[in-house]
């Protein structure tokens, strides 16, 4: 009923930059906060950045001054630009999102992720 679906990810070598799209799809009323999380190999998951409805953001202390979350409401959309990466930021990047549906269902979803690798 509700789907998020990321693109974006891929191969860059280190200090380039890559923007993540995410998009949420199916029956939704509302989307409250989105999120961006990332797990590397053998790590735990870890939050990157979340922005509200508002537009308020907040960044991993890691990734500050590189990275930027921002959202189009009216596209159910939130992205991740990227800049000036690191070895250290390749990972899988999942979007997550808090998600009121029509049939006044809520809960928070996750996308399938997509693979970010930066090679030095």
């Amino acid at each position: 009923q509700v789907q998020l679906v990321e693109s974006g990810g891929g191969l860059v070598q280190a200090g380039g930059s890559l923007r993540l799209s995410c998009a949420a799809s199916g029956y939704i009323s509302t989307i409250g906060a989105m999120n961006w999380y990332r797990q590397a190999p053998g790590k735990q998951r870890e939050l990157v950045a979340s922005i509200t409805s508002g537009g308020t953001t907040n960044h991993a202390d890691s990734v500050k001054g590189r990275f930027t979350a921002s959202r189009d409401n009216a596209k159910n959309t939130v992205f991740l630009q990227m800049n000036s990466l690191k070895p250290e930021d390749t990972a899988v990047y999942y979007c997550n999102a808090d998600i009121w549906t029509t049939m006044g269902d809520y809960r928070n979803y996750w996308g399938q992720g997509t693979q970010v690798t930066v090679s030095s």
